[in-house]
């Protein structure tokens, strides 16, 4: 069988011409999943009983069985947890903030960069997802925010998974997410995330998107780096930065920085200056990030005063940043936290592994 998710338009005829059936189902099919988010098939009604019962038999749809939806206390932020054919977990995390809503999603069943801090790491490498499964997940929340009169607005590649190393399939989500005909989601409005994958951001170079990119970068110099991010060790610093400079070059578009405050690793003023050095002159945005606390991580987030003399230090290098709002800690909102504590739950030798806080309440897939 055939995943429904990974036709676009002209896959979509080709594959109903194979079957004998007419190209202008395809038209119908698009209607029914990219723009009405349906993806029952008994659902559709212009289709005949007999055309859904042989799709059904021909292509998955849907590909992800929602699991849960956790939502945070405020009622910004809702963990999407999903299920795969085989029973592999991953997540989403839909962000809520004025008119904008911004879906995290996953590339990967845990991750391979195994970065000290994130829960995702913590799992291992299970395998890449495929582009369906990556699609589907923008297409489901649509189909969920759908009840509200609301549709997903902004893409970010930052949940479970390093995208770059699941290129392929990333790059075809992005082109299937962004094509007019079906979800319709500005290029522009699209970030991908990277721990600095110096092949991956250079072949994204080449690409002609106009998709935003994101560097984890978590520490001021290759020394601190490689102490909490595995990868550092095949991918130098000076490497990473000088590929990041060419996308600019050639994209137009800005960088930003990810910097994930580490209290006692990463945090101090002296860390500060050092970071403002590494960006001097470059067309940036560092994007400070308080850490947000993984059961079984003994890492902690620096206090307000840190934070507050980390950001002095660089606006007085005129380094544009920001301080991220913290949002979902009360549903294990960071990426990995809610499938690994699924995993837990299922698991007997976990039994006693603590769940998300239960004060945030489940509601409907």
């Amino acid at each position: 069988m055939a995943d429904f998710c990974e036709f676009n338009y002209e896959d979509l005829v080709t594959f109903l011409q194979a079957q004998g059936e007419k190209e202008f189902h395809a038209k119908q099919l698009i209607n029914w999943v990219y723009q009405k988010s349906v993806t029952n098939w008994d659902e559709m009604t212009n289709l005949s009983k007999e055309l859904r019962a042989k799709l059904a038999k021909q292509l998955h749809l849907p590909t992800l069985e929602c699991v849960r939806v956790l939502p945070s206390a405020d009622g910004e932020t809702y963990k999407f947890l999903w299920k795969l054919r085989e029973g592999n977990l991953v997540e989403s995390v839909l962000i809520c903030s004025g008119d904008r809503r911004t879906v995290c999603i996953s590339s990967q069943v845990g991750c391979p960069a195994k970065c000290a801090f994130c829960a995702s790491g913590q799992q291992g490498f299970v395998r890449n997802l495929r582009p369906a499964e990556i699609v589907e997940q923008v297409v489901q929340i649509n189909a969920w925010l759908a009840k509200k009169e609301e549709r997903v607005s902004h893409i970010v590649y930052m949940g479970m998974g390093e995208p770059l190393k699941n290129y392929d399939s990333v790059i075809k989500s992005i082109r299937m997410i962004c094509d007019p005909s079906l979800l319709n989601i500005s290029q522009r409005r699209v970030t991908v995330s990277t721990v600095g994958v110096v092949e991956g951001i250079k072949r994204l170079t080449t690409e002609d998107l106009k998709v935003n990119l994101v560097l984890s970068l978590h520490a001021p110099n290759q020394h601190i780096r490689k102490k909490i991010i595995p990868y550092a060790r095949k991918y130098p610093l000076e490497d990473i930065m000088a590929a990041m400079d060419e996308y600019t070059k050639k994209t137009k578009r800005d960088i930003t920085y990810e910097y994930v405050l580490l209290a006692g690793v990463n945090d101090h003023p002296d860390h500060a200056h050092e970071l403002a050095h590494l960006l001097h002159g470059k067309q940036c945005t560092v994007n400070l990030i308080p850490y947000n606390p993984v059961i079984g991580i003994k890492l902690k987030r620096p206090d307000k005063k840190a934070i507050k003399q980390f950001r002095t230090v660089l606006f007085g290098s005129k380094v544009v940043n920001t301080c991220r709002y913290t949002k979902g800690d009360d549903i294990a909102a960071a990426c990995g936290q809610l499938a690994m504590h699924e995993a837990a739950k299922n698991s007997e030798a976990a039994s006693s592994l603590p769940m998300a806080p239960q004060e945030s309440s489940e509601v409907a897939c």
